[in-house]
């Protein structure tokens, strides 16, 4: 033990001197070779939740997470709406695991690429995959590939800052847009795209984003999906932030409501009172004051129900979207299992910018993992994928739930890793080197890591430029910048 202690008093004076990354993570090594030590391969709310609780449960435990990008907090920081800050507090909860004691974060790491699965698997005891779903997931139908279409995540992306969306450049000079899905991040889009200018200069949203939508012509946004009211698949908050939108107005079709008041009784609480609002905002007679405010408003909303998208459609000679094919369904079944059927009919709506949000798909890291490329998951058992290898958040379960869903599901996988080391399954008898050997191989391949306290350069300096525009932050928004400020 007092060897431990000495070593553990050179390796906080030594990092107090600010000893190039590579050296540090050596250092770190050091001190502690007989600790068990576990890795998370992904920055964002699953692997910290991992982490955390991997943490509190054991306390001879190190943990090292690996992040593909120089910055932390995954969809925390490029997915929750920049008119959500309250969302995004939970990073102070993620900056106090990051900053534990036995916890080191490693970004610009790229694990498939940089380092590999294999030799995080020889230098740790277990590795937890956290690296959530990175793909688009396909509509599958003609035209999907013109001008003009975008995936959510995508377009999430290029007005939150994630580097590799920052060349998108959506076309915003059409009168009408469509989104595709009626979940929450379809509602951030719509939302996004019809909020007022001077609502957005107060968040964090970038600034090529906001000068873009500053000059956008969008005035409507139909938000479609293939079910119907009872099955819509926003939560209660988002729609009442729609309905209650500045400058805008709902305009639905009375005809996709028949019958679902008298359904209701039959339905669960939360989805009575998330329809309940839904009825309330399409077909009840407003108040003075709200009558008021719709006449006013520049701008229209509305959910689009029982439709599918069948093709996208090309303008006269072009490769640029004029608009989009829907199929009219009808449900067969009631409530959560009501399905979608084609009736026959179509329709056509003539749109400039088709935003698709119909989710997003986990990819694979590693050919030695198993991978349910249906469901787009790791097939695993509570976290558990081989003897020493799991799986949490959105590789687990599917692209599903809100940040609260991912903490749980990330607690129970850290719940087996923490079960399985105390029961022998997770092999601790031999010593791993963790960070020290992959250190090795990352200073011989030209790979430098963005410590935590990189990080917090990186923090510093868009905060400092947010303050100047009166904006809590303005991002970084390329990895070269990123890094220049990381490593200066």
């Amino acid at each position: 033990m007092e060897d431990t202690n000495w070593y553990y008093c050179q390796w906080v004076y030594f990092r107090s001197t600010r000893l190039p990354d590579i050296n540090n993570m050596v250092l770190h090594a050091s001190f502690s070779s007989r600790s068990p030590k576990f890795c998370v391969v992904g920055g964002g709310p699953a692997g910290f939740y991992t982490a955390q609780h991997v943490l509190r449960a054991r306390q001879d435990v190190e943990v090292d997470v690996y992040e593909r990008l120089p910055v932390p907090f995954g969809l925390v920081r490029f997915g929750v709406a920049p008119d959500h800050p309250e969302v995004k507090n939970v990073i102070n909860t993620f900056t106090q695991t990051a900053k534990h004691s036995r916890c080191n974060f490693y970004g610009n790491v790229n694990v498939g690429k940089d380092v590999s699965l294999g030799e995080l698997r020889q230098a740790y005891h277990a590795v937890v995959l956290s690296y959530g779903a990175e793909d688009n997931r396909r509509m599958g139908v003609p035209g999907e590939d013109l001008a003009g279409v975008y995936s959510a995540k995508d377009f999430v992306g290029w007005y939150n800052g994630l580097p590799s969306c920052q060349e998108l450049s959506p076309d915003l000079s059409g009168d009408t847009a469509v989104v595709l899905g009626q979940g929450n991040v379809a509602l951030d889009v719509a939302r996004i795209l019809l909020s007022p200018v001077d609502i957005l200069k107060k968040t964090d949203i970038t600034q090529p984003a906001l000068e873009a939508l500053e000059k956008s012509q969008v005035r409507r946004v139909l938000i479609v999906g293939r079910r119907g009211p009872v099955q819509i698949a926003c939560t209660i908050k988002e729609l009442r932030e729609m309905a209650k939108l500045p400058g805008t107005r709902p305009q639905m079709l009375a005809s996709d409501f028949d019958g679902v008041a008298e359904a209701l009784k039959d339905v669960p609480r939360p989805r009575k009172r998330l329809t309940e609002l839904l009825l309330k905002t399409a077909l009840e007679v407003p108040d003075e004051d709200e009558q008021e405010r719709r006449r006013r408003a520049s701008r229209v909303w509305a959910f689009r129900f029982f439709r599918s998208p069948v093709e996208v459609l090309a303008g006269p000679g072009t490769s640029r979207t004029a608009g989009i094919r829907l199929a009219v369904n009808r449900l067969e079944g009631s409530g959560e299992r009501a399905h979608a059927v084609l009736t026959g009919e179509v329709e056509d709506v003539p749109c400039g910018l088709i935003i698709s949000s119909i989710g997003y798909r986990s990819t694979l890291v590693d050919p030695s993992v198993p991978f349910d490329s249906r469901k787009a998951i790791v097939p695993n058992i509570n976290g558990r994928v081989h003897q020493g290898l799991y799986c949490s958040g959105w590789l687990k379960t599917g692209p599903t739930g809100v940040i609260a869903t991912t903490m749980n599901n990330s607690f129970d996988t850290a719940k087996s890793l923490t079960d399985d080391m105390a029961s022998g399954a997770v092999d601790l008898s031999a010593a791993k080197a963790g960070s020290q050997s992959i250190a090795g191989l990352l200073e011989k391949r030209g790979v430098k890591p963005v410590t935590f306290s990189d990080w917090e350069k990186i923090d510093s300096v868009e905060t400092s430029r947010g303050e100047a525009t009166g904006k809590p932050r303005e991002k970084l928004l390329t990895v070269q910048e990123m890094l220049q400020v990381a490593h200066q």
